[in-house]
């Protein structure tokens, strides 16, 4: 029986990336290759079972991939 994943969300450091392509190959639907400035970038939910992040991750030739916190504090707003 297969067992359900964790998600987990990953990220892209836009000064560490090359623009090679190869997430977006792997997950098209999670990163895109901005066309102006040929930097991977983070769509749709940015969430991917954790065996698929880690390929990902993995594959990167830049080493620009991670897993993102979810802790990332929620902006607040001026008073």
């Amino acid at each position: 029986m297969n067992e359900p994943q964790d998600l987990v969300a990953v990220r892209v450091d836009e000064e560490v990336c090359i623009g090679a392509g190869q997430c977006e190959m792997l997950e098209e639907g999670t990163f895109l290759i901005d066309d102006d400035t040929a930097i991977a970038k983070v769509i749709g939910s940015g969430r991917l079972p954790r065996d698929r992040a880690d390929v990902v991750i993995e594959r990167c030739p830049s080493g620009a991939i991670s897993l993102a916190s979810d802790e990332i504090p929620a902006a607040k707003e001026e008073e």
